[in-house]
């Protein structure tokens, strides 16, 4: 071997040594202007994590957190020790008796004499047997009255003769002040309503019982409201918060309502303001789930729902908390809300919390003083079902200010380096944040237009039965686009950069998401901000713990597992949170109505949850060797379950008697008939009217029953109101897609009897109109004013007129027993001689019940409807005349 062959090597070998050596501690610091080390020595060399280890790690975290949420959703309370004060096999009892009558609708002997009469024997029998420290009054009141309200659109409701039992305990001196529980026994036709919200009411029968045998006497007085007529748009509360004498005495109230068949009652709605009264619930309820997020939820009108809390917080001026079984929606208002599936260790917890709560405020010094707390708002959530946190809505914008704070800190050091540095870094950081919110964009884009494309040909709702299958379809594809938009970004546009640097950037930039959030829900005053502030506080703490593993040995096992630590808590509150939310939000997608693709919005959902539980992670790209097999995983799970949608193996509805999914439908035999100007009639038809009341329409039941098809869409009469339907609300803007098979005339027993009883010319070129109209418990009056004439007073509501977003006018009507004839007026103003009348008025008549509720072609078709609906049925009529 020669001698300078040798020294030339040696010379290479300690090139190669240098290059290989760290490079000084201000350029380590500085990392934008490192060069990326080639090939997998160099990828070895700086520590990156094998991309098999990610891959398995991270699947396996989110199972456990998403394990960890099902654990606690389904825990319903913990195993008590002694004997309880709430039975709940006794308030079972009840339970079963109420729901024994059948379906209750307003008006029915059902829901007006024996629910009614049962009631008043049940409060009988616990008033014998109560102690003297307390008396019990019950009456039963049949209140008639009138009210507007802005919900759907907009409409006006007119109630008479309704019933309410209404019944109060005090301490035997009386008391000045009460507390108002209040629960609804009527249901909705066709359903025996042990759920929504018969079960309320025997909980109620229950705590009446508990509390009438305390030997210790209550501060205050305790109402408890049988509300009978709650399904006919709130009207029984209405009665008693505006006519009942024992109302003035209400200082606060808590309502019981359902979403769903059992589980836990989630306190949805408090306030207005008020949060001693949310503090309340915090201190007695024992089973405790409470978020301010579903309340902000509710209230921004996103599920279109109203409870009774609405009338006493707008009517009343009486502060409340609302509270819904949420679990299992998909029977909810359906023939399968029965007792039995209403687990008794459901029917213990709420009694516990309930009774807790009440006896508290009757206790409390704030109920005498309400008024003195009334201001301000709280921020309140629950861990988990363990307790609640609550707190001062101020305290929270001062901690939300403080963690903002600490995010510009963390921003701002890097920012205060010399100008070079500081430049290139703020450059770097704006073109990270402009990538990652178009990577969002292109995500959601591309997600929605594969929804869509399942919408067209027919699919959707193909989760309904199997939310798994909404995961591997939507999030399955939205985290690829997600860490294959970052993939093409470090190969292409970040090939020479440090991976440690990049990591470190794409953790900045959610912080920068995060914060600017936080800042932004602060300012407007969302108390949901608080979520904000935990994806800002953790994520920083998280990069504290981490900071020196990842600086000197890169993303090692011991750095990712600090890392998933320090974000366990956000990562699994946020599933936790949205767990909570699916479990209300998928049943309603069952009968939202065909207007509104149930897939466009799941996946929308799919692809911001995707986006928010993978905002930290996504800077893993840059610190895993490869993705290319986490890539490629996630688009064949995509694809598989594609092709399995498309191919329709995931039916959405299901007759499973145990947990049944069934398709919502609503068939009404309608006899129509149209009157011109002179009162003849001009036009009269009949049919049977379908309506499916999810996207899907009837296509599912056409091969079951081929008449129902899109030969015979119902086509709308534009020249009347609401397309000349018997709407029951003004909903008709929600289900444009409905049906109309021919089929013979009828003549129900109770038939609508409508008259013009006087017509008078008034001061001001008015001109009013007297009607008299009598007919079933359940009708809807339209109004359509004609050009050149104005609607100006009326004898309903508050006597100013509500128009509907359509420009007409809708009053929904019902009665109890022994009610009058219907009595109103209307005040018209002309600008001109009206030629073709000044006003389109059209009554809509509802059979839910008696001998005229069925006719035999409607039960006929019923009969040929599969087992997985639940085709809800009644007679109805319209009738449409020109004044």
């Amino acid at each position: 071997m020669e001698w300078g062959s040798v020294a030339v090597g040696a010379v290479r070998r300690l090139r190669t040594q240098a290059s290989q050596q760290p490079r000084p501690q201000k350029e380590e610091e500085d990392g934008r202007d490192w060069k990326k080390p080639a090939g997998a020595a160099g990828a070895a060399r700086w520590g990156l994590l094998p991309e098999r280890r990610a891959a398995l790690l991270l699947p396996l975290y989110f199972l456990a957190l998403r394990g960890l949420v099902e654990l606690s959703l389904r825990q319903l309370g913990w195993p008590a020790r002694g004997p309880r004060e709430f039975s709940a096999l006794r308030a079972r009892a009840y339970l079963e008796n109420i729901t024994a009558f059948g379906p209750r609708a307003v008006g029915s002997p059902a829901n007006e004499v024996l629910t009614v009469n049962y009631l008043v024997e049940q409060i009988k029998a616990i008033e014998m047997k109560s102690n003297n420290v307390h008396k019990i009054s019950v009456d039963v009141q049949r209140p008639t009255g009138t009210f507007s309200i802005d919900f759907l659109g907009g409409f006006t409701s007119y109630y008479d003769n309704i019933t309410n039992v209404v019944v109060k305990l005090e301490p035997r001196n009386g008391a000045e002040h009460a507390v108002l529980s209040n629960c609804h026994f009527d249901s909705v036709p066709n359903t025996p309503g042990a759920s929504d919200d018969a079960v309320s009411c025997s909980v109620m029968l229950e705590i009446l019982q508990t509390l009438s045998k305390s030997p210790e006497p209550l501060k205050h007085a305790v109402v408890f409201l049988f509300n009978g007529a709650e399904e006919s748009i709130l009207q029984a509360s209405h009665g008693f918060i505006t006519q009942h004498p024992w109302a003035k005495s209400v200082r606060a109230f808590v309502n019981l309502e359902a979403a769903g068949v059992g589980g836990k009652e989630l306190v949805f709605q408090t306030g207005p303001e008020n949060p001693w009264l949310v503090q309340a619930y915090i201190s007695a309820a024992k089973h405790p789930f409470a978020s301010i997020v579903a309340q902000e939820v509710f209230q921004s009108g996103v599920i279109p729902a109203e409870t009774d809390f609405r009338i006493y917080r707008d009517f009343g001026n009486i502060p409340g908390i609302d509270l819904a079984f949420i679990e299992n929606g998909y029977i909810y208002h359906t023939k399968y809300d029965t007792a039995d599936r209403i687990p008794t260790d459901t029917i213990q917890r709420a009694g516990e919390n309930i009774l807790g709560m009440l006896k508290y405020l009757a206790k409390s010094d704030y109920l005498a003083r309400s008024h003195e707390y009334r201001h301000g708002n709280l921020v309140f959530f629950d861990v988990f079902g363990l307790f609640v946190l609550g707190y001062p809505a101020r305290v929270g914008a001062i901690m939300n200010c403080i963690i903002a704070a600490l995010a510009i800190i963390y921003l701002g050091k890097k920012i205060l380096q010399p100008r070079k540095r500081a430049v290139s870094y703020l450059k770097e950081l704006a073109i990270a944040f402009g990538f990652t919110i178009l990577s969002w964009f292109a995500t959601l884009v591309g997600i929605l237009i594969v929804a869509v494309f399942i919408s067209v040909i027919g699919r959707s709702l193909s989760w309904y039965s199997y939310f798994h299958v909404s995961s591997f379809l939507y999030g399955s594809a939205a985290l690829a686009q997600l860490i294959l938009a970052h993939t093409l970004l470090k190969t292409f546009y970040y090939k020479t950069k440090n991976e440690q640097f990049l990591g470190e950037l794409f953790f900045d930039v959610p912080v920068i998401f995060w914060s600017i959030k936080l800042v932004l829900l602060t300012y407007l005053g969302v108390s949901s901000a608080f979520i904000s502030a935990i994806w800002v506080a953790f994520p920083l703490l998280t990069k504290l713990i981490t900071y020196k593993e990842l600086k000197e040995k890169g993303a090692t096992m011991k750095f990712v597992s600090l890392y998933l630590l320090g974000m366990l808590i956000p990562h699994l509150y946020l599933i936790y949170l949205n767990w909570v939310i699916f479990e209300m939000f998928i049943p309603i997608t069952g009968r939202t109505g065909s207007e509104v693709p149930p897939d466009v919005l799941m996946a929308a959902s799919m692809v911001i949850m995707s986006i928010l539980l993978s905002s930290y992670f996504l800077n893993f790209v840059y610190l895993t060797k490869s993705t290319k097999t986490i890539i490629v995983t996630l688009g064949i799970i995509f694809s598989i379950t594609f092709a399995l949608v498309c191919s329709g193996i995931f039916f959405p509805f299901s007759s499973d008697l145990a947990n049944p999914r069934p398709k919502r439908i609503v068939l009404q035999h309608l006899s129509r008939k149209f009157h011109d100007l002179d009162g003849h009639l001009i036009k009269s038809d009949s049919g049977i009217w379908v309506n499916g009341l999810d996207y899907g329409g009837i296509s599912y039941v056409t091969p079951h029953i081929p008449e129902l098809n899109d030969s015979i869409r119902t086509k709308c009469d534009e020249k009347s109101p609401l397309c000349g339907l018997p709407w029951i609300l003004p909903v008709d803007y929600l289900f444009r897609k409905n049906w109309y098979l021919p089929a013979p005339a009828f003549i129900p027993k109770n038939s609508i009897r409508f008259q013009l009883l006087s017509r008078e010319q008034m001061p001001r070129d008015s001109i009013k109109l007297t009607f008299q109209v009598s007919g079933p418990s359940h009708m809807s009056l339209y109004l359509r004013v004609h050009q050149g004439a104005t609607l100006s007073r009326w004898s309903l509501g508050d006597g100013t007129p509500v128009v509907n977003r359509d420009g007409d006018y809708f009053v929904y009507y019902s009665h109890g027993l022994q009610a009058g004839p219907w009595h109103f007026w209307i005040e018209l103003k002309t600008s001109e001689e009206p030629t073709k009348g000044m006003v389109t008025l059209a009554i809509a008549g509802h059979y839910y019940f008696g001998e005229d509720q069925y006719t035999t072609q409607l039960h006929a078709l019923l009969e040929r409807f599969p087992n997985w609906t639940f085709p809800s049925s009644w007679v109805s009529t319209y009738d449409q005349f020109i004044f």
